[in-house]
This record gives structure tokens, sequence and C-alpha cells, in this order.
């Protein structure tokens, strides 16, 4: 028979006892599950030729100083951080310290944030020569043929904010605060060196030392900003019917935190600050075959670049390329079928009511007029098709699962040092399937 009142007794529960002795045996090798996607990563670095990492080590044999972090380590740690989405390095840092994946990687090195940040942005050229690598395995398993390619661009928001934009007199005052500020802070230090808040005065020198650089590299930015701004106000001034002419420019503006970044117009129709990541990806394989970063806002000019990229890299050209209507000027188009490659792009819609888009046009070359003839096919529209399932899926992936949706760090070379690593954390996931597949 049970008791309708409240239960009697003290209330029996389990606390935490931090004064308590215990031994604890950790195997990092049996803790960690041998399909985890760590143990992949790590086995795919060690595959790799890093013998460009380890030439700019200078601890050397019995010699004095302290021992480098294995290069081998920061890469696959960088990898799989991206992997998870992971961006930053003091995040990285703390899942060292913690998350069971990160130490089995680590093996008891705990490498700090400044050691994590130096390694992903000073390395550009060599995770470049790395996709490199990766990508000759893939071609040589014949997992890419490089038959058809699909490149878009992709708008990547910046570490800068809007209010950090300046135009020149302001850019100019900001450089006199800076130098101004620098002067009190040394002379701070000179008149009493021994008080307490040297590391302070310090810290802020260097802030404002590093204040005044960007500001200065603003300034060297704002006359070729000018410069391509009248360029295109000159092109598009051309027209009969353009308004551009009649309209006065807007004064060209840089930021003071990154001056490479420029304001463009993002998928949502805001306009930010931003990089614009343009990605080459094999149709067949969906393996990103060609990185890049740039600060131009359009995708008119990328195409050409892009071809010289492959074929610095593979040396060896496409058959095809798809692109969106970006990409598809006549210069481009033009350039690429004079490399007989084919180019797969909307053409154009004339304002004319009437007019045959496909037809000849006045301007067209013979390449450019067989591009259009081309595009007409029902074959070049199924074929068109598979742009936005390679490129625009890839693209999807590295923003939403890769962290690639905005930069933490700054200036163009650094952005790209990025990219190339969500590059190759992509392809090594990728490649992965595609060799457990065959």
């Amino acid at each position: 028979m049970t008791s309708s009142g409240p239960p009697s007794g003290t209330p029996r529960v389990m606390s935490p006892r931090r004064d308590q002795l215990e031994w604890q045996t950790v195997d990092l090798e049996t803790l960690l599950a041998a399909d985890h996607r760590a143990r992949v990563i790590w086995a795919a670095v060690e595959r790799l030729d890093l013998s460009a990492f380890y030439a700019e080590i200078a601890a050397r044999g019995s010699a004095p100083g302290r021992s480098a972090h294995d290069p081998k380590l920061l890469l696959a740690l960088w990898l799989y951080a991206t992997s998870e989405g992971v961006g930053s390095a003091r995040q990285l840092e703390r899942l060292c310290a913690r998350d069971l994946a990160y130490r089995w990687l680590c093996g008891g090195v705990t490498p700090n944030h400044h050691a994590l940040s130096d390694f992903r942005v000073r390395h550009g050229d060599k995770l470049d020569v790395l996709m490199t690598q990766v990508l000759a395995s893939l071609m040589n398993a014949h997992l890419v043929t490089l038959t058809t390619i699909a490149q878009d661009g992709m708008r990547v928001r910046a570490s800068a904010g809007a209010a950090s934009y300046r135009r020149l007199p302001r850019l100019e005052m900001c450089r006199e605060q800076a130098k101004a500020r620098i002067a009190q802070l040394r002379k701070e230090l000179d008149e009493d060196p021994a008080a307490s808040s040297v590391r302070e005065k310090k810290a802020q020198e260097r802030a404002a030392t590093d204040r005044l650089a960007r500001v200065e590299q603003a300034l060297k930015v704002i006359p070729k900003m000018a410069e391509v701004q009248q360029r295109n106000a000159g092109r598009a001034g051309g027209g009969k019917k353009s308004k551009a002419k009649n309209r006065a420019p807007k004064e060209p503006r840089a930021s003071t935190t990154d001056p490479e970044a420029r304001v463009m117009k993002m998928p949502d129709g805001g306009s930010r600050p931003a990089y614009n990541v343009q990605l080459a990806t094999d149709v067949d394989a969906r393996i990103i075959v060609g990185v890049e970063v740039t600060n131009e806002g359009t995708d008119a000019r990328q195409l050409v670049p892009m071809l010289d990229q492959l074929e610095r890299r593979t040396n060896r050209r496409p058959k095809r390329v798809l692109v969106d209507g970006g990409f598809g000027t006549l210069a481009s188009v033009d350039e690429a079928e004079k490399r007989q490659i084919e180019v797969y792009a909307p053409v154009p819609v004339p304002r004319k009511e009437g007019v045959d888009p496909h037809a000849r046009k006045r301007d067209d070359t013979d390449q450019t007029a067989r591009w259009r003839a081309r595009m007409k096919t029902d074959e070049a529209k199924a074929l068109y098709k598979q742009r936005a399932a390679t490129a625009e899926t890839v693209n999807a992936d590295l923003r939403c699962w890769r962290g690639l949706d905005r930069l933490r760090v700054r200036g163009q070379q650094k952005a790209r040092a990025v990219a190339l690593i969500a590059a190759l954390t992509h392809n090594i996931l990728r490649a992965e399937r595609l060799l457990a597949a065959a």
C-alpha cells in the first residue's frame, strides 16, 4: 500500500567529490574510432610532401633553440578544424586541450593560437603546392579527368566593418593621429621606463604602429581605386543611352581595417566588405581544381586567369568550362575558344524584341559566334544544367560546413590561404569517398 504523503528521509543524490584521488589510464589511440574523420585527414597529410615546410625550420640537431611545432600536426589540425567549420585560432587552441579528436591529433603537443594562426596565413604558396599534389594523385588514379570544369565566384565577408571605410582627407587625418599617438607613447616610455605599465604601453604602441601601417596601405589604395573608377566610368559613358555620364562619380574610399577588402553586393542584397573567392570544380569528380581570391566585385575578368591557373597546375586544358552569365564577356569567351576550350555560358538577351540572341552580332569574332550557335542546341542546354549542380553545391558546402561564410583574417593573400585550406579539406574528404567507391 502506497503512501499519499510526501517522501520521508533525506534526499539521496550523487554529488561531486573533487577531493577524491583516482588513477586514470588514458589511451587516445583506442578511444578514437578507427573510421574517425581525424584519422582520415591524418593519413592524407602523412602522404603529402611537406619538405618545403620543414626546410624553413631553424631548430636543427643539437643547436640551441626551442623545437618547432611539426608542420604535419599544424596542417592536420587546420584541415580537421575546417572540416568542422572552426575558423578561429583561439577556438582551435581550446579544442586541442579538451576535445578527443584534437587531442589525438596533438598527441601531447599543445600549440597555442599564435603558432596556429601564423602557420595558416604564412604558407599560402606552399598550400597551393599541396593542392597541386592532391590533384596530381587523383589524376594519376583517373579520378579527375578535367574534361568539364564549372567555375563560380563566392563573395565572402571580410574581417572589416563598413564604418572603417574613409575618404582621402579622412585617411590623411587618421595617419597624423596615429603618428601622434605613437610619438606620445614613446615619450611616456622614455620619461618613465620603470613604470609598472611598460608592457601595456608597449602593447598600445604596437597597436598604434599596426594601425598606422594599415592607414598607409589604405592611402596607397585610393589612387588605384580612383583609376579603376574612371576607367569603368569611361566604359559606361560610351553608350548613347547611358546615365553614367550624367552622374558624378563617388569619391573612392578604403578601409583602415583591411585596405584590400572592397564593398561588394552580397547574395542577400546588402553591400558589405568582402572578397571574391573563385573556385573551379571538376564536374565528374566534384573535386576543386582551382582557387583564387580577388577583391573585384564582378566575375567578368575571372575566367581567363582561372584557365591559366589550371594549365599551370595540371599542364592540361579542360575540354569545356561551365560558367554563369557574369563570366561570359565577349573577350573571355573569345580567348577561351581560341585555346580550344568550349565555353558554356548564357547568351545575353538582346534589348530589341524579335532579335535572335544566338545569331552572329556585329562585334562577334568567329569564336564568339561559335559560342552563340552552340548555346542554342539542346545538348548545350542539357550540359549547362550541370553547372549549378556542381559549382553551387561546392560553394554551399564550403560556406555552410567549412567555415567559409566569413573571413577571420585580413589581407588578400591571407584570405587566399584560408580558401586553399578549405579547398584542401574538401578535396581530401571527397577523395576518400571516391577511393572507397572505386
